[in-house]
């Protein structure tokens, strides 16, 4: 019986009114307390099962926002590589699967426990990489050119357009906190995290925006010389900084080309990315060195040197610029399957870099708190650096996007990866201290060169001897031939249409352009006129202070003018002028 008959029942029963009013009363609590109950268990049963959604509560509660920064990111890495590998592995490996069962492995080709460092050897001849795949139609229907080309298009698209709306909600909060006019007063009335409990931490919370207060009060009080003299030390530090990364790329270049030449062994291999691996490592900690003597006059300035020279940016996209060129230009020509040499070089430059990660954790993290507690006390603990943690995870994910169209699993090994990186990082973060002013920086690094590759990728003629797009000029032609496919007598000339009016129409790409710059032109409307009133209010505010000034002189006056007056009525004035006061 639904609510309404039963409502209804009630009340054709022979009871008095109240009665019956009492009798709907408790039916209706009992309907809501069930349903409140029902919606408590479903929230309750989701957040149990929630990825690591205790461990979560736990490292907010006991340090607080800026370090469970870091982990909420790693896991949204997780969550996202999660997905890649179960849309390439549902659409791509397993038909193939399916259709051939067991891999086209020479004879002579085993597996010998190297292949787990380098990626070549066994691994070359499996799904692991892009020669594995093939061009053939798997049971007449499923085109594994088409499936290849549309499920890595289609995952690109929605990670763009995930990270774009990602990056647009944190700048849209975190722009707005830094306000050059009241940083100092928004730094001091409303930066501290009140759900940090650890003592340790609140310790170092306060002294960290101790520091930052006294330094901006010290630049303020600085001459001439001496802002020329911070001035030729940044200039020396990022001349510096930026020739250093140069100088790597081009070793990292004239390395590669060496390893071309004597590339005789497997084990000859990893040379690459060691050195690329232990550039990353050693070159922050020299970087990091600038900051002793370096001073900046504001918190963002601060942040951004951080971020782009300290958190090794600009070094990594130097690197990464140099490998793309490298893999463009010379394995494309000297390779007959140059997609398969390309997905092993990245294969091991996500394995290098985990090795790494988990030898800096443990020497650079774990083994200098043991020391800095126990031997040497004047050390200290070191820093839990947010940032350049942070960057860590971005420049990662940043070689596995490069190398999915290459090696469609290696998301397997992301996953791998950021698992026991989350444990791992979490029993560090239990011993070091911290720092938190560079904790608002996270998915809007690194991916510009994501999408560079993949336009370069669609330019480069793929191999003739193997993968799914052997034969083609370029990667996007398996759609031409797809539509040409359908121009016979089928009933997808709609399909056809819309390929050729708009996606290989100009007119529409202009259109389109259009209407975002007009968007984009409203959106800068909006918020000029937003910075406009925001201006107008404290000008507002700035006038009734005044206005309350001129009302206390006003009634100071007026009291000199009159001083034989009665003593009730002067102290009715004298708390009139202390509310006014107290007022302004």
């Amino acid at each position: 019986m639904s609510a309404r008959d039963r409502t209804r029942a009630i009340l054709d029963l022979p009871m008095s009114f109240e009665e019956k009013n009492g009798e709907c009363f408790i039916f209706h609590h009992k309907t809501k307390c069930c349903i409140f109950s029902y919606d408590l268990y479903i929230k309750s049963a989701r957040q149990t099962l929630e990825l690591w959604q205790g461990i979560m509560k736990e490292i907010g509660g006991k340090f607080g926002s800026s370090v469970l920064s870091y982990f909420v990111f790693l896991k949204w890495l997780l969550m996202f590589n999660i997905f890649s590998f179960m849309v390439n592995f549902g659409f791509i490996t397993i038909p193939l699967l399916v259709s051939d069962h067991s891999p086209n492995i020479p004879p002579n080709v085993s597996f010998r426990g190297l292949e787990l460092l380098s990626g070549a050897g066994y691994f070359t001849y499996t799904v692991m990489y892009y020669g594995g795949y093939s061009n053939a139609t798997v049971g007449q229907v499923y085109d594994m050119q088409l499936a290849y080309f549309f499920t890595i298009a289609v995952y690109m698209v929605l990670c763009g357009i995930a990270l774009i709306f990602s990056m647009a909600s944190s700048f849209r909060q975190n722009y707005v906190l830094a306000d050059s006019v009241s940083n100092s007063a928004w730094q001091l009335l409303c930066s501290w995290d009140f759900s940090v409990t650890n003592e340790r931490a609140v310790r170092q919370r306060r002294n960290n925006l101790r520091e930052s207060l006294s330094e901006k009060a010290q630049e303020e009080l600085l001459t001439l010389s001496e802002k020329l003299r911070h001035y030729g030390v940044h200039f020396g530090s990022w001349l510096l900084s930026t020739g250093l990364a140069v100088g790597c790329g081009a070793s990292i270049y004239y390395l590669c080309q060496y390893e071309q030449k004597v590339h005789n062994q497997e084990a000859e291999t990893l040379l690459v990315p060691f050195v690329v691996s232990l550039i990353n490592l050693v070159i922050p900690l020299f970087y990091s060195l600038f900051n002793k003597f370096e001073h900046y006059s504001s918190q963002r300035q601060q942040i951004y040197a951080l971020v782009v020279r300290s958190g090794n940016v600009f070094l990594r996209l130097v690197i990464l610029a140099v490998l793309c060129y490298y893999w463009m230009n010379v394995v494309a020509e000297k390779f007959s399957c140059w997609e398969s040499m390309v997905g092993q070089a990245l294969y091991r430059l996500v394995i290098f870099d985990f090795l790494f990660l988990m030898l800096g954790s443990f020497f650079g993290e774990f083994l200098s708190n043991v020391i800095g507690t126990r031997l040497l006390t004047s050390l200290g603990v070191p820093e839990f650096d947010v940032a350049r943690n942070v960057l860590d995870l971005i420049y990662t994910q940043t070689l596995a996007w490069i190398g999915i169209y290459f090696a469609p699993l290696l998301p397997a090994i992301q996953i791998l990866k950021f698992f026991l990186l989350f444990y791992l990082k979490k029993v560090n973060a239990c011993f070091q201290e911290f720092s938190t002013c560079c904790a608002i920086y996270q998915r809007s690094k690194f991916i510009p060169p994501r999408f560079v590759c993949l336009v370069l990728l669609c330019r480069l003629s793929p191999s003739e001897q193997c993968g799914p797009f052997q034969g083609l000029n370029n990667t996007f032609a398996v759609v031409e031939v797809w539509m040409t496919e359908l121009e016979g007598p089928s009933h997808s000339h709609w399909t056809v249409w819309i390929y050729h009016n708009v996606i290989r129409s100009e007119l529409f790409y202009f259109l389109v352009t259009l209407i975002i710059i007009v968007i984009i032109y409203i959106f800068w409307q909006v918020t000029k006129g937003r910075q406009e009133l925001i201006r107008l209010l404290r000008q507002q505010i700035i006038n009734e202070g005044k206005d309350k000034f001129f009302l206390l002189d006003k009634l100071q006056n007026l009291q000199k003018s009159h001083p034989n007056r009665n003593p009730k009525q002067k102290k009715q004035k004298e708390v009139c002028c202390d509310r006014v006061f107290f007022l302004c």
